[in-house]
């Protein structure tokens, strides 16, 4: 296939599985195993890190006014009852360090998983069927809405979340990291979820961790490729006109893809929720996992 399709390919899996919950990581391995990539070449690793980046930088794009908004209300809040550890901005972060701590001290295991079929396999069958029947026990009062009388549900807006419910998601998103094929979003929406969020609630939780654990995580990666360090380095001086041109195509495809993906599922989950995309990851995962058995 030609370099620029490859790309093109490759952009819009990223964009369209990076903030769904079936898996970016596990759709790009998929994808690079069909076309034949070499998972060993430091460029399709570094490739792989500058889509992602593109794909996440959509996000402060498309919420650039609540982010302003935040920004301007820190650490009272809108209704001044906040602080700087309970703000919206304080619980995201507090999430965000709940997560990376362990994360950045599990990166040796972290990377013996990455390639496994078999482990992504078993994250998509399990993570769909857990994000089932999460959703399945919320359907009802997400229907009913606030209004009902004893709704499990007790946080409607990410405005009212508690500390206790930002470290929870924070520690489940771990999962995700840990076992690549969970999706980080379907570890915090459904931690979300069970924790007493709305869907749409969970969901812009999700959306706002991910800024910065995604970012971090990323950056860091593309850091150390571009200082030749790491498993797979590489370094500027190899990238030729060429590589350049199939980053940048790779990049601002899945930018785009992305951005598009966010605003529709966004309105998608307030009204139907998350059933398709559990049912999805349960046939996903039984298709990878005989793949990986060679059935």
């Amino acid at each position: 296939m030609n370099d620029y399709l490859l790309s093109v390919v490759l952009g819009i899996t990223e964009g369209l599985t990076e903030f769904l919950p079936v898996s970016s990581t596990a759709h790009l391995r998929i994808a690079e195993a069909l076309f034949n990539i070499n998972l060993a070449d430091g460029y399709w690793k570094m490739y792989t890190i500058v889509i992602q980046l593109g794909a996440i930088l959509c996000l402060p794009v498309y919420f650039w006014s609540r982010i302003r908004k935040f920004l301007s209300t820190f650490p009272k809040g809108e209704n001044r009852d906040r602080n700087a550890l309970t703000h919206p901005l304080g619980l995201t972060m507090v999430a965000f360090v709940v997560t990376a701590i362990p994360v950045f001290l599990l990166t040796k295991v972290i990377g013996k998983h990455l390639e496994s079929l078999l482990i992504m396999g078993s994250s998509l069958l399990i993570g769909g069927v857990v994000m089932w029947i999460v959703d399945a026990m919320k359907a009802r009062w997400e229907a009913v809405g606030p209004q009902a009388p004893g709704t499990p549900i007790c946080i409607w807006r990410m405005e009212s979340m508690s500390l206790g419910q930002a470290i929870w998601i924070g520690a489940c998103q771990i999962l995700s990291a840990v076992f690549p094929g969970t999706s980080r979003s379907m570890s915090t929406i459904a931690a979300g979820q069970l924790a007493g969020m709305s869907r749409a609630s969970a969901l812009e939780f999700s959306f706002f961790l991910s800024i910065p654990t995604m970012v971090v995580a990323t950056g860091y990666d593309l850091l150390k490729s571009l200082r030749s360090k790491g498993a797979n380095p590489l370094g500027v001086s190899q990238i030729d006109a060429h590589g350049w041109a199939i980053l940048a195509v790779g990049f601002v495809v899945s930018f785009v893809v992305a951005y598009g993906s966010v605003a529709w599922f966004m309105g998608w989950v307030r009204r139907r929720g998350f059933t398709p995309f559990a049912l999805y990851r349960i046939l996903a995962g039984l298709v990878v996992l005989a793949w990986a058995k060679g059935w």
